[in-house]
């Protein structure tokens, strides 16, 4: 039996109509980002999985969208006091795949029992209420109803850096409407993925659902193509990057009936005027351009400051980025930034920084690696200032033609600055990108806040508080390159069911349109 993290109560396997299949071979293999010679979880994934997987959706379908509403909801609830339980052991297992360290990690798995409170909320604000039937008077005799119906089967293919959390988002809003589910966890973080499926089905089963309501699937992007373009899904909900989003679009342009729903990455701007709160905004900046070792889609990438305090910002910013604590996920003393996911990703931003060194940039603070007794995969914040952004991608990051203000991301603890003159110029710099997730800006000014709140080109705009960190409670998306308009949060039940119109006659008197002739001897 391949390796198996304390947490798991199976071995690698995958989840198809109720039955888990283990998988043998090392094809995907995951290491504690900390210590690499730890390997939390391997195996060999077949393709054909795949075809089975959905088959069993679709089986379960029929019988799992007739349940009443109450007997989903009951389903879910059981869910969360597993949660509850297992908060210990879901902490630990995020700590060890991903290397986000243990306060940060304990934060998502507590998100996992909240997400069903959000679901199931039918206050007027409540995400429930979103999708519950309603009626309106049409004429005297003629009402207007309203009500909603599961797509059907749902792909969920999930991201490494909230690898319980993103997923969960998307899982218990599909199943709560009534589709059944296809989860493709990512090949980053598949023991974490198995543990979100192990959980959700022992609920599942305590209840008597239909096999195969939730089947799970791992593998590369092999398997994630087989399972986007596969034509037994009714749905695909994506977390993920845009190069990876666009195949997936791509892979349904012939499907025009099938939902998509994309929430991607983002090169996200934290606006610092002259009159902002200087500890606020170094904090807020700080805070989100390294949590989590830069490793969330609503990190602060770009930092545009008012040259009236450019110095004094640049100078405690970069002193912040020296004071940070980096260490072990599980370590006794007080921890803010573990390891990248791989050493590949800690290349990448090493690689990045320097590329924007060649291209004119200035780096005020270096990335470097830090050295572990395990050999993990450390590395120091960094700080870049670059003359001005712009939304142009000029190239490959080692090209001749890069440009050190260009619009790319880069997954990791690495953020640039440029300085700017005017509001004006700030939110021109603020908008210099293809992307739109989120956006803050720091200033006392409420006529500055408002122009920013009205003109940022986002899907989540912050006043006085950093990029990173969302509320459950709102939506949850962006624009252009973050996002299709199908925003998560507490509005993703809005892409796991859709409506359907009627009207329904109680009279008799049908009125006789021009030009129709009806003679009651006609229905002798």
């Amino acid at each position: 039996m391949a390796p198996s993290h304390p947490s798991l109560r199976h071995g690698p396997a995958n989840l198809i109509a109720g039955f888990w299949k283990d998988l043998a071979g090392k094809t995907i293999r995951t290491h504690n980002p900390a210590n690499p010679s730890v390997i939390i979880w391997q195996g060999s994934p077949p393709v054909d999985a795949v075809a089975d997987a959905v088959n069993a959706a679709r089986s379960a379908l029929a019988l799992w969208r007739r349940w009443e509403p109450q007997r989903r909801f009951a389903v879910l609830r059981t869910y969360q006091k597993i949660c509850h339980a297992r908060a210990k052991d879901i902490a630990g297992l995020i700590a060890d795949e991903t290397g986000k360290v243990l306060w940060d990690a304990e934060q998502e798995a507590s998100l996992l029992a909240a997400k069903v409170d959000i679901t199931l909320d039918q206050s007027p604000v409540g995400a429930m209420h979103r999708v519950m039937p309603y009626e309106v008077t049409v004429s005297p005799t003629r009402q207007g109803r309203a009500w909603f119906r599961p797509h059907g089967v749902m792909a969920v293919i999930g991201p490494y850096n909230f690898p319980l959390h993103l997923p969960n988002g998307h899982i218990i809003p599909a199943l709560a409407t009534g589709n059944t589910v296809v989860f493709k966890p990512s090949d980053k973080a598949p023991a974490c993925g198995q543990l979100l499926a192990e959980l959700l089905q022992e609920a599942l089963d305590e209840h008597h659902a239909p096999a195969g309501t939730l089947n799970l699937v791992h593998g590369a992007a092999d398997v994630a193509s087989a399972t986007v373009s596969h034509p037994g899904i009714d749905g695909v909900l994506f977390t993920g990057s845009w190069p990876v989003g666009r195949k997936i679009l791509h892979a349904n342009l012939d499907r025009p009936s099938r939902i998509v729903a994309l929430e991607m990455g983002g090169n996200n701007p934290a606006v610092v005027m002259d009159d902002a709160d200087l500890k606020q905004a170094v904090v807020e900046c700080a805070r989100s351009a390294f949590i989590s070792t830069g490793q969330r889609c609503t990190c602060t990438r770009r930092i545009i400051v008012h040259r009236a305090i450019a110095p004094a910002f640049t100078s405690a910013l970069c002193k912040a980025a020296g004071s940070l604590i980096i260490g072990d996920p599980r370590a006794d003393h007080p921890v803010f930034m573990g390891p990248i996911i791989t050493d590949a990703a800690r290349q990448a931003v090493f690689e990045f920084q320097t590329a924007l060194h060649r291209a004119g940039a200035e780096v005020l603070f270096p990335s470097r690696p830090v050295d572990s007794p395990g050999n993990g995969w450390f590395l120091t914040p960094g700080v870049v200032r670059v003359e001005r952004f712009h939304n142009g991608g000029s190239g490959p990051v080692s090209g001749c033609e890069f440009d050190a203000g260009c619009d790319i991301e880069v997954f990791g603890p690495l953020v640039r600055l440029c300085v700017v003159e005017t509001l004006d110029h700030a939110i021109e710099q603020a908008n210099a990108t293809k992307y739109g997730l989120a956006a803050a800006i720091f200033s006392r000014s409420q006529e500055t806040v408002e122009r920013f709140q009205a003109e940022a080109r986002a899907g989540c705009v912050n006043v006085n508080c950093g990029t990173a960190g969302a509320s459950s409670k709102l939506p949850f998306g962006g624009l252009g390159l973050s996002g299709n308009h199908r925003p998560a949060g507490a509005f993703s039940l809005d892409y796991c069911a859709y409506p359907v119109a009627g009207m329904v006659e109680t009279g008799t008197d049908a009125a006789i349109p021009v030009g129709l002739k009806i003679e009651d001897s006609w229905l002798s």
